[in-house]
Order: structure tokens, then sequence, then C-alpha cells
């Protein structure tokens, strides 16, 4: 079987369009409908339906899809190994992180190990918490850093940290004064949130819910940076990590507020690709990763 048709018939049957596999492929579109015709040829099995310009797959084509993605898994794996191999002495490692452990967890784990290790080079990507599950499951990183677990096949997880949510407050608002907060204080105050889905914004509502709280939302917010600037123009209270609020907190420009129920916690989680090849660089990384994890109480 000519491997270079079966990537072909990989990349059409993935996307089920041809032009997306051209792309893909970096070829022409007819060569892609001309590799399909030949490896049907071959192998004397329709692989496709055609739907207009959509292409679904025949009980015979779903059947060599599966061989062929383990295939060419089997083969980025080789040349991953291969260029871990090249690169050993240079120690490359790179990483997808979620933003609020990218930002304000990461770099007590990587800025040690990049210093006492100056031949390491890191690099860390913040991205959305289902970009990094993709990019670990098509092997494009070293490790992932997610806010809330995934079931995957191909990913291997563990935790990696617990994470206190603390409520913000501008310094002039009324319950900046107040040394602790039931939750049912909350009911009916407005509160900027994290957007929906996210993984703070999930533990949120659900500690609302639990407590029977509704908030007013005049805002909600993708971004922690953008969250604390609002709460500092005292549009509402906000909800975050303690740790990524603890510089404004020091400096006097916001308050946290002391709930009766502290149970407002998150957490998040380690991954890797399963079959990941681990270079002597990436395992020290991971070391670091458990010594730290171990420090925070999670051993």
């Amino acid at each position: 079987m000519n491997l270079n048709q079966l990537k072909i018939f990989y990349f059409a049957a993935k996307y089920g369009v041809l032009s997306r596999a051209a792309e893909a492929l970096f070829i022409t579109q007819p060569a892609v409908t001309k590799g399909i015709q030949r490896l049907q040829k071959q192998c004397n099995l329709m692989l496709f339906n055609r739907f207009g310009k959509k292409m679904v797959l025949t009980d015979a084509g779903e059947v060599l899809y599966d061989f062929a993605e383990k295939i060419f898994q089997i083969e980025g794996q080789a040349e991953e190994i291969i260029r871990n191999l090249q690169q050993q002495k240079k120690g490359h490692i790179k990483i997808d992180a979620t933003e609020s452990f990218g930002a304000y967890y990461l770099p007590a784990i990587v800025n040690p190990l990049s210093k006492s290790n100056p031949h390491i080079r890191i690099s860390v990507n913040i991205l959305p918490n289902h970009l990094v599950v993709e990019q670990t499951a098509s092997l494009n990183n070293d490790l992932g850093f997610i806010s809330s677990p995934q079931e995957n096949e191909k990913l291997m997880m563990r935790e990696a940290h617990e994470d206190k949510l603390v409520v913000i407050a501008h310094p002039d608002h009324a319950f900046s004064r107040e040394k602790i907060l039931t939750p049912m204080e909350l009911d009916g105050q407005f509160i900027i949130m994290h957007e929906k889905r996210s993984a703070t914004r999930i533990t949120t509502d659900e500690f609302f819910k639990r407590h029977g709280v509704s908030p007013l939302i005049p805002m909600e917010l993708s971004s922690n940076e953008a969250i604390k600037r609002a709460v500092e123009q005292n549009i509402g209270l906000g909800i975050m990590s303690r740790n990524v609020v603890s510089e404004e907190i020091r400096r006097g420009t916001l308050k946290e507020i002391q709930l009766s129920d502290p149970s407002m916690k998150r957490k998040f989680y380690m991954i890797h690709h399963k079959d990941k090849y681990f270079s002597e660089s990436l395992q020290q990384l991971i070391d670091r990763v458990n010594q730290w994890s171990s420090d925070q109480g999670l051993a």
C-alpha cells in the first residue's frame, strides 16, 4: 500500500472536505482526488460516499481510517523521538497551559529549572482548556496544564494543584469592612464573573447553587486581568484564585472578603500523551512539577 495515498485518504477522511485536506498536505485538490481514486482502485473498494462537497466514509473506509490513524500517530511519535534525540543537548520543551496556571503558577516551576539549567529552552503557550487538550492529544506539545479534567484515551492526567477561590472587592465597597460574610450575603450583589464553561465559573456556579445564591452579573469576562481592573473600578465584586490577585491585595488596591464557607476551590491538572517520549530535560521538568505539587500538599 502506498503511504502517500494512504495519507491523502487519511486527511480527506479527517476533514471531510477535499480542499481542507489539500491545504493540510500542501498539494492541489486534484492531487487529493487522484490519490483517493488510485487507493480505491488498488483496494478494489469504495472508501467514500459523496454528498455534494461533503465526503462520508463507507464501512470499508471506516476500517481503513482507524488503521491509518494508528500508522500516522506512530509516525509522529517516531519523528518526535528523533527530534528529541537530535535536540537532547538543547532540551527544548513546549508547554501549553490555561491562563491562570500558565501565568500565575507555572513561572514558579519553570523559572528555577531554567535558571539552573540554561541549556533547557522552555516555550509556554497560553490557550483555552479544550485547545490544550487537543494540542496534547495531537503530540503538538510536551506537556499541558488544564483547569478542568478531560476524558481522552490518548492522555495521561494527574492533579497538579488545588486552587482556593476568593471574593475580592474595591476598598470602598461596603463588604470590604466586614471581617467575614456568609455566602447568602452575596445574594443580589453585583459580581463580575468569568465566562460560562470556564473552570472558575463552573466552580462558582456550583457554590452559589449549593447556598441558594443568585448574584447580579453586570459583566462576564474571560481574562483575570480584566476582572481585576473592573473590580478596581468598583463595578462589582469578583471571584478568582487567591494567588492571581495576591499582589493587588498586598498593595491594598483590592480587598479579600472572607466567607464562612471556604470550600470554593478548583483544581489544575498536568497532562501528556500516553505514548510521549520523555527526554532527560522533560523528565527533569516533570520531576519538578511533582515536587512542586508535593510542596503544595498534593502528594
